[in-house]
């Protein structure tokens, strides 16, 4: 988790909590990079994600707070469990907490929302 050197250890804390809540609540692999991006913030996102261990099952979540930009990458395999709305959906409620200026609670509250939106509860199978 790549951070701004503008964040404290408690807010490192708090983003690592929500990433492994949410990667404990979905079985996913949770990232998030805060920092400059390049022009094109959504091919820089995808080529972070691209370089992640695991980008299949992996969500990564850039945040950069100078040009204003957010972008949510999910790999092959996490996209069965968060679609575009659910993305969309966390995105925006991120945004709600940036405009606030609080960039560290609106990435936690986004990150355990999409957690919680790729949760799959475990199915009983019964056979007869």
């Amino acid at each position: 988790m790549p951070a701004g050197d503008s964040f404290t250890p408690a807010e490192t804390e708090r983003l690592a909590r929500a990433v492994q809540n949410a990667e404990r609540i979905s079985g996913l692999t949770f990232s998030v990079y805060v920092g400059v991006s390049e022009e094109d913030s959504r091919a820089y996102a995808e080529r972070l994600h691209g370089g992640l261990d695991d980008p299949a099952h992996s969500v990564l979540v850039m945040c950069d707070p100078a040009f204003r930009a957010l972008e949510i990458v999910t790999g092959t395999e996490a996209r069965r469990r968060l679609d575009d709305v659910e993305c969309r959906l966390a995105a925006a409620a991120m945004r709600e907490w940036f405009v606030a200026d609080d960039i560290v609670g609106g990435l936690a509250h986004g990150i355990s929302q999409l957690g919680e939106a790729a949760y799959q509860p475990p199915t009983l199978h019964v056979t007869r």
